[in-house]
């Protein structure tokens, strides 16, 4: 919890509102311009003590419910709201709907990378777009049926998914899908597609049910992924996570390091997949 920034940022908000923008009357002159600090209190449904001393950087920390109950008062944007979260030290609430939607920039960037296989992923594991490159190693997402576009699901229903990987990476690879959609649905435990995902692992795959059982939650970050391609033969890769600004979708990034084997076949495989696409 950052006192100081939290008690400058309460007094900015506050003082930016007049009494007509939360229903409030002009009631007497007043000398300092916005809200009264008693007011914010009402508004909020907490002690002016309590509020004064979040101002006064002296508060203890406020429950996620009194930071609601602040932010709606203060009329903060949904941004706003987060910052405010973070300033105390606490993780924002989820409300954003997950979106399929791939920004233009985004698009734009993967059709720039031309010598490195990229694609977006949701963080429910579906296949947004991929760049050449991610097709001439993962295969044409787009050419499959839209419910076998999820990476995960692929993992447990087509043994041919797990091919791609060499045998000591399969269980390794497996463990960290499971663990990242189960995080996910922590931060959604709303989302009804991501649920039903699920349910629908856990009926088809025993080895998913029981690993959803384990309970082990992490999300992917960057990492070195080794591949067992079927044209160029092994590649070890490094792997980049980038995050979208509401963490649902990820830009995943492989590159391979110059002079290296992989990086050789890389080279080899960005012909391949380029001869395909065009024959």
């Amino acid at each position: 919890m950052d006192r100081n920034e939290l008690a400058g940022f309460l007094r900015r908000c506050r003082t930016r509102l007049a009494p007509s923008d939360v229903g409030l009357p002009q009631g007497a002159r007043r000398r300092t311009p916005g809200l009264r600090r008693e007011e914010v209190a009402q508004l909020a449904g907490m002690s002016t003590d309590h509020y004064t001393r979040l101002e006064q950087a002296r508060g203890s920390r406020p429950s996620r419910q009194m930071l609601t109950a602040v932010a709606r008062a203060l009329r903060l944007s949904d941004d706003e709201r987060d910052h405010l979260f973070h300033l105390a030290g606490e993780e924002p609430p989820s409300n954003r709907a997950p979106t399929e939607h791939v920004r233009p920039g985004l698009l734009l960037v993967l059709d720039r990378l031309t010598d490195s296989p990229a694609q977006v992923v949701s963080d429910r594991g579906d296949v947004l777009a991929q760049n050449a490159m991610a097709k001439a190693l993962h295969g044409d997402a787009s050419a499959r049926p839209e419910a076998e576009r999820n990476v995960v699901w692929r993992y447990f229903t087509d043994p041919e998914a797990r091919e791609l990987f060499p045998p000591e990476e399969r269980d390794r690879g497996v463990r960290a899908a499971v663990a990242d959609l189960r995080a996910t649905l922590a931060r959604r435990p709303d989302d009804a597609r991501l649920a039903a995902l699920v349910r629908r692992l856990r009926a088809r795959s025993e080895e998913f049910a029981a690993l959803w059982d384990t309970h082990d939650v992490a999300v992917r970050r960057s990492d070195v992924k080794r591949f067992q391609h079927p044209v160029v033969g092994p590649l070890e890769l490094d792997c980049e996570v980038m995050l979208s600004p509401e963490h649902d979708q990820r830009l995943v990034l492989y590159t391979a390091r110059p002079g290296s084997e992989s990086y050789d076949r890389l080279q080899l495989l960005r012909v391949i997949g380029l001869q395909s696409l065009t024959s």
